[in-house]
Order: C-alpha cells, then structure tokens, then sequence
C-alpha cells in the first residue's frame, strides 16, 4: 500500500466521521427547512387548494398577491411598521430596565421579578387582559385618562391607535431582553468606567463610549432576533381584533383578520387566511416567500452594519 493511498483512505475515513457527526443536523436541516423552503417554492407556481391535485399556474398568485389581492398592501405596511416601532421600542425599553435594575441598590431581585413576570404570561391572555384595561368605554385607563382631563383614545377599536396599543402590549412583556441585558451590562468591565470618571466623563458619556461598545453585539441580538420574531406576529393581533370587533367565539363566525379597518393585519394572518380559510395554498405560499425573503433581507442588512454601534461609541470617529 504506498504512502498515497494510505493518505486518501485516512482523508476518506475523515469524511466518513465528519458525516456521521453532522447527519443529525443534516436530516434536520433537510427535514424542516429544505423540503418545506423547496415545496413552498413549488406550491407558488400552482393552483393547489389541499384538496385536488396542485395544476401549474405560472405567475398567477404572484400577480394575484401583489397587484389584485385589497389586504396584501395593508398588511405589508402594518408588519413593517410593527418591525420598526415595536422592535426598537422593546429594545431601547429592555435596555432602559437592564440599566436601571442594575444601577439599584436595594431590591433588586424583586424589581428584576415584577419586570420578568408579564413576560411569562400566555400571549392570549395577556392579550385579553390589554383589551380590557383600553376598552374605550369600560376601561380603567381610559377612566384614569379622563379623570385627568386627558383625551382618552379608542385604542384597540381605532385604526389610529391600534397599533400603538400592540406595541404596549409588546413592550409590557420585555422582561426577557431584560435578562439577556442585565448579563451583558453586569459582564462590562468596572475598571474601564472608572478610567472613564477619572477622565471626567459624564454619565451619557460613560454609556456611549463604555457601555455600548462592549453590549453591541447583545444588541444586535436583541434587534435581530425581534425582527424575526416580529415578522411573525401573529397571536396577539388575531386575538385583540376577535375580542375587540366582539367575535370571541368561532361558532360558526367567519372573522376577517385585521380589524379595526384592517389596521392589526399582518403577513402572518393573511397567510394563515389565504391558505386555511379560503384554502388558496398558491397564493398563501408566495406570502410566505416574501416573509421569508423579507425576514433575510432584514438580517443581513443589520449584520452588514453590526459594527455601526462600536463606531458610533468611537470617539475618534
């Protein structure tokens, strides 16, 4: 046996063991992204209710979403908004809390609880819950609201408003960026703000040249992870629309996802609709394409400005 065969049978041996480690996350991968990310491709392209036979249709669902169906538009427009506001909220907020959590002295672990516990209630009763206290008629934030003499909005009833109030919802269970925060703040080096306040640094200071530098990559986690959990919001408005239109049951009611006036709908809902509701799997398959496409485009745009946060806590820059 020469040297050169000996070396291929060990490199082949090598690949073998490589293999062999990585099948689970093969069969993983090919199960539950590939197949599905391939067949949703195809299903695309076809007039396919899960019933007959799927018959090629060329580029009709793709024309049917974007040019003729009325709720694709609205729903693009809401998710983008709720990408950008309610992500950026969450954020900064969970943030703001890690900060101050860590800042106190005495009654830490209480605060740190009271903070984290909205985060573990269901999303469907949390839901109820915020449907209740902003009932425009009935509930006690309005009341409060007109006691002070302040206008007092139709929240979950109002186009204007709707929105808002799911970001509330959402920024009211921000105690799991609080934690994943608090862990970062805790692990910044003490030594470089006191360098800092020996240099007579202010406090907004210590927090952009210190503090964000050594949390951004938390924070890109924390933005990356909202945008894709975002775009796929779909409990909380389903349940405030049902709740607040007063169809809270399914007994035979056909609910429309989005209201009031189509302002909570999201890519989420239209898809379940398009594909469970009026059992149009082709057209319910290219919203999901753009979500993903749109949730791809999203994460790479923010890990292609990943170092925007350092440079902005440069101060030579």
């Amino acid at each position: 046996m020469t040297a050169a065969h000996t070396l291929r049978a060990k490199r082949r041996r090598s690949s073998l063991r490589t293999t062999a480690f990585l099948s689970p996350w093969l069969v993983g991968f090919s199960v539950f992204f590939a197949y599905p990310l391939v067949s949703t491709v195809y299903f695309s392209f076809t007039a396919y209710d899960g019933f007959r036979p799927p018959v090629f249709n060329g580029l009709e669902n793709w024309s049917y979403v974007f040019t003729d169906h009325p709720a694709f538009w609205p729903a693009m427009r809401n998710t983008l908004w709720l990408v950008v506001v309610m992500v950026a909220c969450r954020v900064v907020f969970g943030l703001g809390v890690g900060l101050l959590v860590t800042k106190l002295r005495t009654g830490t672990n209480v605060f740190r609880t009271l903070f984290y516990l909205p985060y573990l209630a269901p999303p469907v009763a949390a839901t109820l819950a915020f449907v209740f206290l902003l009932n425009p008629g009935t509930g006690p934030v309005n009341a409060l609201l007109a006691e002070a003499g302040l206008p007092a909005p139709g929240w979950f009833t109002d186009p204007a408003w709707s929105k808002p109030a799911l970001t509330a919802l959402a920024v009211w269970g921000v105690g799991d960026l609080m934690v994943i925060f608090m862990a970062a703040l805790l692990d910044v080096p003490k030594e470089q703000y006191e360098a800092a306040e020996l240099d007579g640094a202010s406090a907004w200071q210590r927090f952009r040249y210190v503090t964000l530098p050594n949390i951004s990559p938390i924070v890109l986690f924390a933005v990356v992870t909202g945008v894709i959990q975002t775009m796929q919001y779909y409990t909380q408005p389903l349940v405030a629309g049902k709740v607040a239109s007063g169809v809270i049951g399914n007994s035979g009611q056909q609910f429309e996802p989005g209201y009031p006036e189509k302002s909570t709908l999201t890519l989420p809902q239209l898809v379940y609709n398009l594909g469970f509701q009026r059992f149009d799997y082709g057209a319910a398959c290219v919203l999901a394409l753009v979500l993903f496409a749109l949730a791809m485009a999203f994460t790479a745009l923010l890990m292609r400005r990943r170092g925007g946060l350092i440079q902005a806590g440069d101060p030579t820059s």
